[in-house]
């Protein structure tokens, strides 16, 4: 299973960016058998969950931080899973990831990275005027 990340960059603060995460395997979309998170690593601190989405998203969580600013959504027909981000802080600036898991994310470990399978390769935001 690969997952690729794309949609990062350089933005001043109030601005919006939306993350893209497509999953493949063996070269063919493969989205639907995974519930999909995004986590970001910032210079000097541990990798922390944003958000999560299940399969058929009907759970989708967010850490309370990104709470009214984020968005998680899937495209299945795409096999991608976006994270609208609006409002951006420089707070906001890291490197973000997307991970699958093919198990259901509950309210306790949807942001416990052992839960996830596979992982993306980052994509750097960079928020600053």
């Amino acid at each position: 299973v690969q997952l690729v990340e794309s949609g990062g960059g350089l933005v001043q603060p109030g601005s919006s960016l939306r993350l893209s995460c497509t999953v493949f395997r063996f070269d063919r979309f493969e989205l639907d058998a995974y519930a999909v998170g995004w986590f970001r690593e910032a210079p000097g601190k541990g990798r922390e969950g944003i958000a999560s989405v299940s399969k058929s998203a009907g759970r989708i969580y967010y850490a309370d931080f990104v709470k009214g600013r984020f968005t998680i959504s899937r495209e299945s027909a795409e096999s991608t899973v976006h994270l609208q981000m609006n409002n951006l802080k420089p707070d906001d600036t890291a490197v973000y990831y997307c991970a699958a898991r093919s198990s259901m994310p509950g309210a306790g470990d949807w942001d416990d990275e052992a839960k996830y399978d596979f992982w993306g390769q980052g994509t750097q935001v960079t928020v600053s005027s």
